[in-house]
């Protein structure tokens, strides 16, 4: 096989603007949000310009959640962007998924919040069947999977699983009967297969392993498939977060997901990638270009990176004035027996610095961030977690600080009975060690040894 490439983008998350996107109910909705809201089309406008323009591949593939919340008429915008860069000479490749079919998406207008047009799950075939489905030389149409042939000895098994009526989002004895079907075929044709799944295989930071719904259901034993399967790769996208991690199972086999965030919330990059063989694959990050907005003269990546870091602030803020709004965002907002004590941590933590904290809880403070807010240094530490190789490692100022907290909270975090979305004992200890810090492969760029 030669070597193919090809671009990657994750969560597009397209709003139609005209639909609305201001007003005090627009401002407070945003005043927790990660993501971009009346900005997405102005940021996919640009990533799709940038794309057009790009030379080092003639091949888009898409992870998902397509538009913001299913809204009919942000679909029929998002499809025209395919088909401007299609024009461009651009084959494109999609799944979609939960964004992309809400039984109830929302907008903002001159009245204040209220429902749009949705887009039924049934629905979203038609409506894409020309960005992969039409070439495909194997459909799933009730799963809304396929398999492209996108060079000589390469194969890519899109998947889908949101048209279960409950919402599930897993793969029932149907799809995993065809998938298994598909990867022996492509075994049986000599071809290298890799997949693309909106949700992440492996959880994109260990913590989040403990964390429901962010990453796939039935996580282990897809991932077990797919491995034994001989697809050794997956690209992923679900939670904004930039993230490669490897599983290598007892038998030898290996898996890669490759998660990228999405490109309206920080980090925001387009992948570039290169099969250079079926054993070696190369992975190149490019940030988003800037777009056309009043950023107040910040580039794309400072104005994502703030708005993250504003809705962390905003919750800190308000667990000590108003918990809970910030705890029904968090699924606690029935927890009322939570709320002075909550406003009593955070009324302390919001004013207190590093130095201070270092000094109540018993620990060395070094000198670099003694003075640092608390509150700034807890949204670093939380962003570089979605932003990936986080820098929070030991032997460095801010790591030492997390991990000397690590060692003193340890007997409780021992006591702990937590276990992981599948169901296994979680060792919270390590989980947050190794989510502070990035101690394994590049999240940005890295060679993928598959074999």
């Amino acid at each position: 096989m030669d070597s193919f490439k090809f671009y990657l983008i994750a969560d597009p998350h397209f709003y139609k603007n005209s639909l609305g996107a201001s007003g005090e109910e627009y401002d407070a909705f945003m005043r927790y949000e990660q993501k971009c809201y009346a900005e997405t089309e102005s940021i996919n406008n640009a990533v799709f310009d940038w794309l057009g323009d790009a030379d080092e591949a003639d091949t888009l593939l898409i992870a998902g959640d397509l538009t913001f919340n299913g809204e009919k008429e942000s679909h029929k915008g998002f499809i025209q962007l395919l088909r401007n860069l299609r024009a461009k000479g651009k084959k494109i490749y999609i799944i979609t998924a939960d964004h992309d079919c809400k039984e109830h998406p929302f907008a903002f207008g001159e009245n204040g919040r209220y429902e749009p047009e949705p887009t039924r799950y049934e629905e979203l075939y038609d409506l894409y069947y020309e960005f992969g489905f039409s070439d495909a030389i194997a459909v799933d149409r009730e799963h809304m999977s396929y398999v492209a042939q996108l060079a000589d000895g390469v194969r890519l098994l899109a998947l889908c699983n949101d048209g279960d009526v409950n919402h599930s989002h897993r793969f029932d004895e149907q799809h995993i009967a065809w998938i298994k079907e598909q990867t022996k075929k492509a075994r049986e044709d000599g071809q290298m297969m890799f997949a693309m799944n909106h949700y992440p295989l492996l959880p994109g930071q260990p913590i989040l392993s403990v964390v429901s719904g962010t990453y796939q259901k039935d996580a282990e034993a897809v991932t077990r498939l797919l491995a034994d399967e001989g697809v050794h790769l997956v690209f992923t996208g679900h939670m904004h977060n930039q993230s490669i991690n490897l599983r290598t199972l007892e038998n030898g086999n290996k898996i890669y997901d490759v998660c990228t965030g999405s490109i309206i919330a920080d980090p925001s990059v387009i992948r570039l990638v290169e099969i250079e063989s079926e054993s070696t694959v190369h992975i190149q990050s490019i940030p988003t270009p800037d777009f056309e907005w009043d950023t107040k003269g910040k580039t794309c990546k400072q104005y994502l990176s703030d708005l993250f870091d504003n809705m962390l602030l905003n919750m800190f803020a308000d667990l000590r004035d108003n918990p809970y709004n910030p705890l029904r965002k968090l699924g606690l907002g029935d927890k009322k027996k939570l709320f002075p004590i909550v406003s009593l941590v955070f009324r302390r933590l919001n004013k207190i610095t590093v130095g201070g904290f270092c000094h109540l809880i018993c620990i060395k403070c070094p000198p670099e961030v003694k003075k640092m807010p608390l509150k700034m240094y807890a949204a670093e530490l939380v962003r570089g977690m979605f932003e990936g190789n986080q820098t929070f490692k030991r032997g460095t100022p801010k790591g030492d600080v997390f991990i000397a907290f690590l060692d003193r909270v340890r007997p409780i975090l021992r006591r702990i009975n937590a276990t992981t979305f599948d169901g296994q004992r979680a060792d919270l200890y390590d989980l947050l060690l190794n989510s502070a810090g990035n101690y394994g492969t590049d999240d940005y760029n890295a060679t993928l040894h598959l074999i």
